[in-house]
């Protein structure tokens, strides 16, 4: 044969050899590959927060002479009943129930999407736990138990501000203490009192030393007791405690009709000023019984709350704003315009030219009623 043609035949077979070679080989590693992929879908990773919170079985009493655990608050609630619920609050039911040893208690169970690390959720409930003001609903406990979540505060018996502004009619066995039939309409003295109540609960959260901000202050998380007393409730309990901030905080809070114009304008910060702006806005819902949320008519016109309040006190009108469930005979027209005026600067669009809640205290208490 001829030697150039040798030559070439070896060179041929010496290439299909490497060839063979190479395909071998990486048909090895792409199958072991394959079988490494295999093997971490068929074994997911668990999510080390869900094992965290699994971990934990714990009761908390911020009261000594209280004790409880899971199992008695699901005796208590029933297995958490429908038929016991009181309340939809922010991020989860609420029910009324009676511990063993006799106490009412209202019971929050959290839902799933407020979960947090415990750590975190521990840590905010040690904080909510320690406050005690005449106008703070009592924080009693909690209790966690794998993925389930409880809160225990004490029972208010009138139920929210809510139901007493925008629902006229009373249900029997609804859970609050206000008997079946026509609920009247709150009086003037009474709608006072409960502004001054909220007012000073605010002001004692704004002058902790960590202050904490409630975000969210409207009709239905203001409770009511047998006297009529404001209790604020329900101050995101469940949200995550913000570490860069020095008080209890959330990224991002509120109810629409509520919530101050900063908002809309992307800034969502926890800030007392806030606050300050949504209880403006429930002055004006409580005088008015108009809903924030809802638009109200002013000259043919369509607007918001505050600017058709603006627009009323501009041209003197204070008198036609108020409730018109409200006796006029018995109200102060000096009293019902201080009071509007408050209200209108509590709610004032430039945060900075709102008032602090002390100095709003020292205003209401000046209005003669």
């Amino acid at each position: 044969m001829d030697n150039s043609l040798q030559a070439v035949l070896a060179a041929a077979a010496s290439f299909f050899f490497v060839i063979v070679i190479f395909t071998a080989v990486y048909l090895l590693f792409k199958g072991s590959k394959n079988k490494s992929t295999r093997s971490r879908q068929a074994r997911p990773l668990r999510n080390p927060a869900a094992l965290s919170a699994i971990s934990f079985d714990e009761s908390t009493s911020f009261d000594p002479s209280l004790k409880f655990s899971m199992e008695e608050v699901v005796k208590a609630t029933k297995n958490f009943s429908a038929d016991l619920v009181v309340g939809d609050g922010g991020f989860g039911l609420v029910y009324k129930a009676q511990l063993s040893d006799g106490l009412t208690v209202a019971i929050k169970k959290l839902d799933p999407d407020a979960f947090q690390g415990f750590r975190e959720f521990q840590a905010e409930m040690e904080t909510l736990g320690k406050l005690r003001h005449p106008n703070i609903v009592k924080m009693l406990g909690y209790c966690v138990s794998g993925a389930d979540r409880i809160l225990i505060y004490e029972f208010i018996s009138k139920g929210n501000l809510d139901r007493w502004l925008n629902d006229s009619s009373s249900t029997d066995g609804d859970g609050y203490d206000d008997a079946p039939g026509l609920r009247l309409p709150l009086s003037w003295k009474t709608r006072i009192k409960i502004v001054r109540g909220v007012a000073n609960g605010l002001a004692y959260l704004h002058g902790l030393e960590k202050p904490i901000i409630h975000r969210d202050i409207k009709a239905s998380n203001v409770l009511l007791d047998k006297d009529f007393e404001a209790h604020i409730a329900d101050f995101g309990l469940a949200r995550r405690m913000d570490s860069s901030q020095s008080h209890v905080s959330t990224q991002f809070a509120g109810t629409m009709g509520y919530m101050p114009p900063e908002y809309k304008e992307g800034f969502t910060g926890a800030t007392v000023r806030a606050d300050v702006f949504s209880f403006g806005i429930l002055m004006l819902e409580v005088a008015t019984g108009r809903r924030p949320n809802l638009p109200t008519v002013h000259d043919g016109n369509e607007m918001g709350l505050v600017e058709w309040a603006r627009k009323m006190v501009e041209q003197n009108r204070q008198m036609e704003m108020v409730d018109s469930g409200i006796s006029k005979e018995d109200l102060d027209e000096g009293g019902v315009q201080e009071y509007f005026s408050i209200a209108i600067l509590c709610a004032c669009e430039i945060s900075r030219q709102r008032p602090a809640m002390k100095e709003v205290i020292e205003m209401l208490n000046q209005i003669s009623t």
